[in-house]
């Protein structure tokens, strides 16, 4: 792609995190910034950050397991200035780390978790898709995956989720090729970021509350534990923004920062695929 300069970008999950470390960027390239998130305060706080450096940016409060929502999000973005040309797919939240087995997860957790992570994409995709590419302008889409969607650490739903966001993002880059399109695709896949994301529950739809959730393992919260600390250590958000600004502009399919432990276990898994062996059991990432 070509320049962002006065052109348009959406990010959902734009109001911490990733998100708004992306739609900050953005701003900053010069872009019109279509910000939304289920957390109004924050958006809010977003828009103005983005105002206060001389930026556009107007804010769009989305659930975007609701497909009505990400309906209404496209058209606020395109009523507002008539095309999308940047759109990530970036709202995300985590589930399932605590449990001491993945046949005890909750059925709330699987619901929950999958419907932001990839239900809240492949809406995206379905409404944002066709508008842009009948502009017929050139354009990008972003997913947020994790690398959680390349390896298969034991944080159940979550894992599912972003392979699944892996798997279609590469469905719709192939999509997009086999029809010289001018909109093209990456999918976002890091390691550890420094992000808030084990709070999400903040945001958790009471009906997806377990009624009674089982009581963690002491291994389990271990291991929640040690991931607040791998997070907390993790990547600056600021730049993954600056490795995702780069893929669209050089049309880089696989944006994959990770920890040097972490593409050890990528390339173990790669080798136990490509060899046909079992699965090689590693700690958890």
């Amino acid at each position: 792609m070509d320049g962002f300069k006065g052109k348009v970008a959406v990010v959902t999950g734009a109001a911490s995190g990733i998100g708004l470390a992306l739609a900050m960027r953005f701003a900053d390239e010069g872009m019109k910034v279509v910000l939304a998130d289920i957390e109004e305060a924050p958006l809010a706080a977003a828009q103005a950050s983005i105002a206060a450096k001389g930026g556009t940016a107007i804010a769009v409060r989305t659930n975007v397991m609701q497909e009505d929502d990400v309906i209404r999000l496209v058209d606020a973005a395109f009523g507002t200035w008539g095309n999308v040309h940047v759109l990530c797919n970036n709202a995300g939240v985590s589930g399932g780390l605590i449990a001491d087995g993945i046949w005890s997860i909750p059925a709330e957790d699987w619901n929950w978790v999958l419907g932001v992570n990839f239900s809240g994409v492949l809406y995206g995709i379905r409404h944002f898709v066709p508008r842009m590419l009948a502009k017929a302008e050139q354009g990008h889409i972003v997913n947020t995956a994790s690398v959680a969607g390349l390896v298969t650490p034991p944080s159940g739903p979550y894992t599912v989720s972003k392979h699944g966001v892996t798997a279609l993002s590469e469905m719709l880059y192939k999509d997009l090729k086999a029809r010289n399109a001018k909109v093209s695709a990456s999918v976002l896949c890091p390691g550890w970021v420094d992000t808030k994301i084990l709070e999400s529950a903040r945001n958790r739809p009471a009906g997806l509350t377990p009624a009674a959730a089982p009581a963690p393992s002491a291994q389990a919260q271990l291991r929640r534990e040690a991931v607040r600390l791998s997070l907390k250590n993790g990547i600056a958000p600021a730049k993954i923004a600056s490795l995702v600004v780069d893929a669209i502009k050089s049309d880089t399919f696989y944006i994959v920062p990770v920890q040097p432990d972490i593409e050890q276990a990528l390339a173990l898994r790669l080798q136990d695929i490509g060899q046909r062996r079992n699965p090689t059991i590693v700690p958890p990432l």
